[in-house]
Formats: C-alpha cells, sequence, structure tokens
C-alpha cells in the first residue's frame, strides 16, 4: 500500500484525485508464506488471517483502500508474475479499460522452507546468483521486496506533460511448454515470446 501510495505521488497522480477512476490494479505475487509462518491452524486465527494473507486480496486491498474501480487482479505466474502484471496492465490500457494502471510485483520470503525444497530439486543456485543466459547458469537466486509502476498510455503522458521514465513499445506472454524438466527453460519458446514482443 505503502509503495503504490508512494508511485502515484511520484507521477504526480495524488491518490485523492483517482478514487472512483477506472484505475487498474495488476499485482504480480506469488506465495508470501505468512500462512505457514504464523500456523494458520490457531484457535486464534480470524477473518484478517484470510484477507492479510490471500495473494488473491492483495490488488483488491489496494483498489478498496485507494477507492479505485478499474480492473484489479493479483496474478501468479511463478517467476514472471510481475512482467504478467505488467502485461496485463499494458493490454488494459490499449483495450481502453483503463487510462491510469498500477503495475507491481511483490514477493516475502517469510519461511526457510521453499528454500530447503528449492534446493533439493536443485533449481537455486549454489551461490545464490542468477546468471540469466550465461553459460554458467546453475539455478537462480531468490529474493524478496516490492516494486510499483504507473503506468498510461504514451499519447495521454505527452498530452498531460508527465515525466516519462520509459517507454514499452511491446509485451508477450506464452508458456515453455514442454523442456528437460519443469523448472527448465525452452529455447525456442523463449524465442518466440521475444519475437511476438518486438514485433
Amino acid at each position: 500500500l505503502e509503495a503504490s501510495w508512494t508511485a502515484f505521488e511520484n507521477a504526480g497522480l495524488p491518490v485523492a484525485g483517482l478514487k472512483g477512476t477506472q484505475t487498474g490494479v495488476f499485482v504480480g505475487i506469488g506465495p508470501n508464506e505468512y500462512s505457514h509462518h504464523r500456523g494458520r491452524a490457531t484457535k486464534d486465527a480470524d477473518a484478517y488471517d484470510v484477507t492479510g494473507s490471500h495473494m488473491s486480496f492483495a490488488a483488491g486491498r489496494l483498489a478498496y483502500h485507494m477507492g479505485l474501480q478499474g480492473p484489479a487482479l493479483a496474478v501468479d505466474t511463478a517467476c514472471s508474475s510481475s512482467l504478467v502484471a505488467m502485461h496485463l496492465a499494458g493490454e488494459s490500457l490499449r483495450a481502453g479499460k483503463c487510462d491510469v494502471a498500477l503495475a507491481a510485483g511483490v514477493q516475502v520470503l517469510a519461511n526457510p522452507e521453499a528454500f530447503v525444497l528449492l534446493s533439493r530439486t536443485r533449481a537455486v543456485a549454489a551461490d545464490g546468483r542468477s546468471k540469466t543466459f550465461s553459460e554458467a547458469a546453475d539455478g537462480y537466486g531468490r529474493g524478496e521486496g516490492v516494486g510499483v509502476l504507473v503506468l498510461m498510455r504514451l499519447s495521454d503522458a505527452q498530452a498531460q506533460s508527465r515525466r516519462i521514465l520509459g517507454v514499452i513499445r511491446g509485451t508477450a506472454v506464452n508458456h515453455d511448454g514442454a523442456s528437460s524438466g519443469i523448472t527448465a527453460p525452452n529455447g525456442t519458446s523463449q524465442q518466440k515470446v521475444l519475437r511476438a514482443a518486438l514485433k
């Protein structure tokens, strides 16, 4: 909530002025592990355990607190969640479903269990560092944090004399399909999605 509020302020769009607008919220989020960390089966569990820890509430909570009435959804596509959220935000802007969109990615690592299990499958690099597109790649590194972008159509940003930090010319989404393993990339599929985005 704080990061999203700050993103709007930095974009020159005070949240009070967005209330009731068709502003979209698209959040890429994976399992936050709070449910495991807190031991949710305890007798002191309450309704906030659900609304505070289930991924599906992430986008809706932002829209609710800020009074935004555009599309709001949380998406979990594993490592690409934040990029897919940005893709969906762009699609929504192009389709006229919203004029402004938040595209966010967030991950909290509250429990070591995922590190242990992923290490057993050899998905995590031994040194914890991702080596994307390198022959030395031996897994990926896990991290946590939050990033939020405020997106709008380029023509709107120019008409409103907004400070433009970057332009997204195209995006594309696909799945690798069959490969040597569920966590292993498929080079041919990766090339296809890159060509589609460039086109």
